[in-house]
């Protein structure tokens, strides 16, 4: 009987369970589907920061990243932990002449004034100073790169080591002739290595037509620009430097910036490098003094704040996909604000790239400097054989430092290679 009335009530239990999930189903088509994830689109700036100017991008890529609502990431990718890797960024932090070690390849760069326009984004080039836009712009005047991270020519004591050696460590010397005294000074206290420098090619040659009133670039008698090394001042000062290097007053230790290295470890009582040391310098655990470049007194018409801004800018890599370049323009347009300008230049020491951010600044010379039109030099350009340039000037200089070869016969042999070499058409 039991069993009969579960066969009885089978057929209402099947219509009920069906009913159910009729009901079920019908509400699930009319619930709303959920909404799909946005897509994130991720891009790497690859860099060789340290100290305060690595804290800080880190933060503003947090900040920039924000504002993405996870439409897009900012991956930072720090050269010093990278190791081995052939895989190539989408934008990179650097100092032109460095390609190679930051890429193990010479890739193509993406010029920026054509990335903007194509991402649609707001770029205007008028905004930035004119002597900042020389530093990376291309023979036509329009910018290749965004220059985050460029600075001037300096000279860097340590206050410590004058001190130990009965110097004034407050004073710095204002021309070459002075530098040598106080290095001849700190060599016979004892100071193994006075002097020092990084970039010798922008520092010591071009820095030095700058100062000097000479551009280092001049059209021949054909109109095709020419590289001019060979002028008394350009041989008066290598040959000022290989005597130096012989008396020991003068350290070479290579062709990029491994002498800072020796500076802030306190092995070098001096060093002429680029301004934006002095933000790592101020940790090195003695206290630093800090002066424009050494200049020469004796030169009819010279000019000597007339520095070149030179050094690492935001380039982006060519063949990234049009959503990444995107991007990365957007993150151009970031960092171009106001605001984070200032908190740029104000931490990291670099210069900055327009009048907004002036007031960050906090050495009047430099302000003054960089409000000037033009440097009155003929500047080479990043991407139109400058690399190259320096490459040729450095393996020059060092066959000196050798004393294989007397200073002119080298300026000579590196003007002769340079513009033999520019002859050759080439594509940027």
């Amino acid at each position: 009987m039991a069993a009969m009335n579960i066969c009885r009530t089978m057929p209402g239990l099947l219509a009920a369970a069906v009913l159910v999930a009729s009901t079920g189903m019908a509400q699930a088509a009319k619930a709303p589907k959920a909404a799909k994830a946005p897509i994130t689109t991720e891009i790497t700036l690859r860099h060789a920061l340290q100290g305060p100017a690595r804290d800080l991008l880190r933060k503003l890529a947090s900040r920039f990243n924000d504002e993405q609502k996870g439409s897009a990431r900012l991956l930072l990718e720090d050269l010093s932990a990278l190791g081995e890797s052939h895989r190539l960024p989408q934008l990179a932090l650097l100092d032109a002449d460095d390609s190679v070690p930051f890429f193990q390849t010479l890739p193509r760069f993406k010029p920026l004034h054509k990335a903007m326009a194509e991402a649609g984004e707001k770029f205007d080039a008028a905004q930035f100073l004119p002597l900042i836009v020389e530093a990376v712009d291309d023979p036509n005047g329009r910018l290749q790169a965004l220059p985050l991270g460029l600075a001037l020519p300096v000279l860097f004591w340590n206050k410590d080591a004058l001190r130990k050696a009965g110097l004034n460590p407050e004073q710095g010397p204002m021309t070459w002739l002075q530098l040598q005294h106080l290095a001849g000074a700190l060599y016979d206290a004892g100071q193994l290595c006075p002097l020092t420098s990084s970039r010798l090619a922008w520092v010591h040659l071009e820095n030095l037509s700058a100062q000097s009133g000479e551009p280092i670039s001049a059209r021949d008698a054909h109109g095709v620009m020419r590289l001019v090394l060979n002028r008394m001042v350009d041989v008066k000062h290598v040959s000022l430097l290989a005597s130096w290097q012989k008396s020991r007053y003068f350290h070479y230790y290579g062709r990029a910036d491994e002498a800072d290295r020796k500076f802030i470890s306190g092995e070098c009582a001096m060093l002429t490098s680029a301004s934006s040391l002095a933000a790592t310098a101020a940790s090195a655990g003695f206290a630093v003094g800090v002066a424009p470049l050494p200049h020469y007194d004796d030169v009819y018409g010279a000019t000597p704040a007339n520095l070149l801004p030179d050094g690492a800018a935001l380039w982006l890599l060519a063949g990234n996909k049009k959503i990444e370049d995107k991007v990365a323009a957007r993150f151009v347009a970031f960092m171009l604000r106001p605001a984070v300008q200032r908190e740029w230049v104000g931490a990291t020491g670099f210069l900055p790239m327009t009048a907004a951010a002036l007031d960050a600044v906090a050495d009047a010379g430099t302000t003054r400097r960089l409000l000037s039109r033009k440097s009155g030099a003929a500047r080479g350009k990043h991407g139109y054989g400058l690399a190259r340039q320096r490459e040729i000037v450095a393996e020059e200089l060092e066959a000196v430092w050798r004393s294989d070869k007397p200073p002119m016969a080298a300026l000579n042999e590196a003007m002769r290679r340079i513009n033999a070499e520019a002859a050759i058409p080439r594509k940027p």
